[in-house]
């Protein structure tokens, strides 16, 4: 009878999580114009990146409202994610459960390994067929839209017609179908630019595996300069999401760099168990027109009263001039707003660090406490998988408790370099308990930025170096080029080993396939 009894207290949390969903109205938000970035003529400005010509506001007689007298820079970005659970498939084989976030936007972009951030008009839509559990909605058309996003009729007041308009009602149906159990590891990944402004929607569908918990969620961008407590995701200073709800994150993007994000509910936990994800925010400086002076673009960007520093006296001061003018144009990719050319790549690729201990997770799934004390890493992921699945292409699936294969680890890990280019490296480690260590064979790491910083003093000198290794603490990111210009030394076909010394992180715990290992490959 006392097994009974639990079977039954187990049934209702269920239904009482989903219900409590079901029963909430989900709203999104993703305006096609603010007050920052007007579109008076409802021309669809805000659904490109404008060309970096000048400062968006000076503090003269120019304003946001009026696109004839002032130039408005960046546009508008939006992105929708689930909080809930999920499971993931380790290079061993091994299935490991986790707390975590999942796309309820840019599905058929995360799941080829792409950022799920988009513009209005991408994320203002609604799908040609429904979304079923597991979709990644890459058949047929492929839809990069808000999941959920539904019409809502009305009655004009003034007329008595009917009139539909899309204004962030979203039918928790679809959001449940999709979002339950459709954990990611690692999370969404995100990407702006500078100047953006950034609508991010997070939506608790709960945790089913536990429905004994009710846990809220919060997105903190670690690293990130937010001007706003509100928006921080330190739930003490700001909000928490409960299950059943939904709330948009403002964000006007900061300074280029490598960032990252996770949740701030009982951080280490909700970290090891895999709630950590990347964002990057590219340069104005990939904005600047072909031909166009990049050192004189530099020296235009200063006039921005938000971003604007002296780097005599600014200590803080970001982007300080270089010291020699290179005399580089622009027309291609930067990893920042460098001014001579420096930090130039042609592909880039996000690599997340992250370590758990699978005794953890496997507690996290039962009704008994976790043991923070004892608790050691001993599975080793890029980008969500160990080897040697950081090496195959595409998304990969695991079935999860629901019957239903989800798409949990969309992001590849393997690194292909074009004949004669250059590849950016945009590292992060959200590790909680443990330092690692990645070591490069045959193609030196230059490293340009450190913890979204471009690596140059306030006298405008370049600090950039190079090394076969670096090391990173749980927090920290690097911006690393590989530069494999020169063919002779790095021909068509060449295959290069990017991979942990630590002997004990090349395994799954200490006796199986995975690790902290890749490759990079010469195409």
């Amino acid at each position: 009878m006392r097994k009974l009894h639990h079977i039954g207290l187990l049934i209702t949390f269920v239904c009482l999580a989903t219900g409590v969903a079901k029963a909430q109205s989900f709203q999104v938000q993703c305006p096609t114009n603010t007050i920052t970035h007007p579109d008076l003529s409802n021309a669809g400005v805000n659904n490109s990146e404008p060309a970096y010509t000048g400062p968006t506001y000076t503090g003269n007689s120019q304003t946001y409202a009026s696109h004839g007298a002032g130039h408005v820079n960046g546009a508008i970005k939006c992105q929708q994610i689930s909080g809930g659970d999920g499971f993931a498939t380790m290079g061993d084989g091994s299935q490991t459960y986790m707390f975590s976030f999942g796309p309820l936007s840019g599905l058929a972009n995360i799941a080829a390994g792409l950022p799920g951030t988009g513009f209005p008009f991408e994320f203002n839509t609604v799908p040609s067929v429904p979304l079923v559990p597991g979709d990644p909605a890459t058949t047929g058309n492929p839809f990069n839209g808000a999941v959920g996003l539904a019409p809502e009729t009305y009655t004009d007041p003034l007329t008595g017609n009917p009139i539909t308009v899309m204004n962030g009602h979203v039918d928790p149906r679809p959001i449940m179908d999709v979002g339950v159990m459709n954990g990611n590891i690692p999370a969404p990944l995100m990407a702006i630019d500078e100047d953006d402004e950034f609508f991010l929607t997070l939506t608790n569908v709960g945790q089913i595996m536990r429905p004994d918990l009710f846990e809220q969620h919060t997105v903190h961008f670690h690293g990130y300069p937010n001007a706003s407590s509100f928006y921080d995701g330190v739930p003490d200073a700001s909000v928490a999401i409960n299950i059943g709800g939904s709330f948009t994150y403002y964000y006007l993007a900061p300074d280029a760099g490598t960032y990252f994000w996770h949740c701030h509910i009982s951080p280490p936990e909700h970290l090891q168990m895999g709630m950590v994800g990347q964002i990057y925010v590219r340069p104005r400086q990939n904005r600047v027109p072909a031909g166009t002076a990049l050192r004189a673009a530099l020296v235009t960007q200063q006039g921005n009263l938000r971003t604007a520093c002296n780097s005599a006296t600014d200590i803080l001061c970001t982007n300080p001039l270089p010291a020699v003018d290179t005399g580089a144009t622009g027309g291609g990719k930067y990893a920042y707003n460098d001014g001579d050319g420096t930090t130039a790549y042609d592909v880039e690729y996000p690599l997340q660090i992250h370590g758990f201990d699978p005794n953890f997770h496997f507690v996290g799934m039962t009704f008994n406490p976790e043991s923070f004390a004892d608790m050691k890493d001993k599975y080793f992921l890029l980008n969500g998988r160990s080897y040697p699945d950081t090496v195959k292409a595409g998304p990969l699936e695991t079935q999860s408790a629901d019957g239903v294969n989800h798409f949990s680890q969309p992001l590849s890990a393997i690194i292909n370099i074009p004949l004669g280019k250059k590849a950016l490296l945009r590292i992060s480690d959200l590790d909680v308990s443990e330092f690692q260590t990645l070591a490069s064979l045959g193609i030196p790491m230059h490293v340009i930025g450190l913890n979204a910083k471009l690596l140059r003093d306030q006298a405008g000198n370049n600090l950039a170096y190079d090394t076969n290794s670096i090391t990173l603490g749980g927090g920290e990111s690097l911006d690393v080029i590989l530069d494999a210009t020169d063919t002779t030394k790095y021909p068509s076909g060449s295959v290069f080993y990017l991979y942990t010394p630590n002997l004990d992180h090349l395994s799954n715990d200490a006796e199986n396939f995975g690790g902290l290992m890749t490759e990079v490959h010469i195409n």
